[in-house]
């Protein structure tokens, strides 16, 4: 297993990012979203993910996750593993879906320069776990990651993206079972 998988102390909180392979924007459709945010929620209730925050962007994403029970990096693997394939089959199945042909090329391209893979590689490999050993680092990641959208001018306010966990820090209820922060 790569260093880039290993989470040095389980009692910690992480922030991690992964993106899919090529920078390619996958998370433009709704059925994909859906995918990983489902995913995600099932980590939560069946692994023992903690979430802390999260944003999902149209080709990567930035969390600050904790656990309960499994290692950080089985459940990181997990999720990532069964995204990969549900997201790939959705796209392969969606009569909708325009890029098709070049999406499937891309994975595959990827897959064959990866040894782990046999076909189609999704995500980047790499996490960059940093652990968030104190409340000042755990701030700057937090409001990098929900300041993620307005950067890239989705929206004016974090707390507007959908796919975000800014909504829960308003007091809200997001899409993802999230622990906040105090």
């Amino acid at each position: 297993m790569s260093r880039n998988y290993k989470f040095q102390d389980q009692q910690k909180p992480y922030f991690i990012s992964f993106a899919t392979v090529y920078w390619i924007d996958v998370f433009t459709r709704t059925i994909y979203k859906d995918i990983f945010i489902d995913s995600v929620n099932y980590c939560i209730k069946e692994k023992g993910l903690i979430v802390y925050a999260w944003v999902l962007m149209t080709n990567h994403v930035h969390m600050i996750i904790g656990t309960k029970k499994e290692n950080m990096q089985d459940i990181l693997r997990d999720l990532k593993k069964h995204t990969s394939k549900t997201i790939i089959n959705a796209i392969k199945e969606n009569p909708q879906e325009s890029r098709k042909e070049w999406m499937l090329w891309m994975f595959e391209k990827a897959g064959n320069k990866n040894g782990n893979n046999t076909h189609y590689q999704f995500w980047q490999q790499h996490n960059q776990p940093i652990e968030l050993f104190d409340n000042k680092i755990l701030d700057q990641k937090l409001n990098y990651l929900h300041y993620n959208p307005v950067k890239d001018g989705f929206v004016k306010e974090p707390e507007d993206y959908y796919y975000s966990s800014a909504v829960d820090y308003t007091g809200s209820k997001g899409l993802v079972d999230v622990v906040l922060i105090e």
